[in-house]
């Protein structure tokens, strides 16, 4: 085989050629030099990163797989957020994206995981994993949750996250895990506003109680905390003299609870007073108890 450069002819320069071809040199010199010169002033970090960059998406993505497969979750999450800002708007960038907040949930960084699964629901709600996303949206609020004697603002955020998921995805296998946890979520709501209203009711501020009360019959009527509501409806409404609302209370109480042990303790106050449970049609206890049940 003959080598490639065999055949060309050689071409005789022209003064006026051999003077571009020296300016062409020169630059080309003065470039290399100014290259040089720029890389004399990286710093180590920086030549690190200029190798990183050049590190393939699928490569960083499965490098954060295997530090997640070994437990070491922060360390993934930086990996997969590294594919996300090295390799934007590619498939790659997208899957990083889910397992990001993956990593940050499962290494407790529940900020982070926040952030990056609302970011994937944001940039794509059609996806498969949007469903997940969501969910993880909310099982980060729901890990927070802390107990009913402090602020609940992270149970309120869990509870609307669940619902997003059951509203948005009801065929996803995540919407039944959401429907145990938001009534999780709301009984501990519920618990909060019945703390609150049992401090008012101790020191016999009865309408302070009564409206804390009031929320859990009417928001949280599902949560295990709903007998004792009406109970303590029935006292603070019976120490203001409102005696119709308390009989009112209480017959509801026994109505749907005939068992409960608070409707037994609200039995016994009434009678103490010569009185006995009995529905006020007019109150608004029977009409939000009539509307939920069809009939009292």
């Amino acid at each position: 085989m003959t080598s490639g450069l065999t055949g060309f002819r050689k071409e005789t320069s022209s003064p006026s050629t051999s003077r571009c071809k020296a300016l062409r040199f020169a630059a080309l010199v003065l470039v290399g030099v100014s290259l040089s010169a720029c890389n004399s002033l990286f710093t180590k970090d920086e030549e690190e990163f200029a190798v990183i960059n050049e590190e393939p998406a699928e490569v960083l993505y499965n490098e954060g797989l295997g530090l997640a497969n070994t437990g070491a979750f922060k360390a993934a999450a930086k990996k997969f957020d590294e594919v996300e800002r090295i390799h934007p708007y590619s498939e790659w960038a997208r899957k990083s994206l889910i397992m990001s907040a993956y990593s940050n949930y499962e290494s407790e960084q529940y900020t982070d995981a926040v952030t990056s699964a609302k970011r994937y629901v944001t940039l794509y709600p059609g996806t498969d994993d949007a469903a997940y996303a969501q969910y993880l949206i909310a099982e980060s609020y729901y890990q927070q949750i802390v107990d009913v004697g402090r602020d609940q603002a992270r149970a309120e955020k869990a509870a609307v996250a669940y619902r997003e998921v059951i509203e948005k995805y009801p065929e996803s296998e995540y919407a039944v895990q959401a429907r145990g946890k938001v009534e999780i979520a709301r009984d501990q709501l519920a618990g909060k506003e019945m703390e609150v209203g049992r401090y008012y009711l101790s020191k016999k501020q009865y309408l302070a109680s009564i409206n804390r009360f009031k929320v859990v019959v009417l928001d949280y009527q599902t949560t295990r905390h709903i007998e004792e509501a009406l109970h303590r409806l029935t006292e603070s409404y019976y120490a203001l003299g409102l005696v119709s609302e308390a009989q009112t209370a209480a017959a509801i109480l026994g109505h749907n609870y005939p068992d409960s042990p608070w409707y037994k303790d609200s039995y016994s106050l009434l009678s103490s007073g010569g009185y006995e449970p009995e529905v006020n049609e007019g109150s608004w206890l029977s009409k939000v108890f009539r509307k939920a049940s069809g009939s009292l």
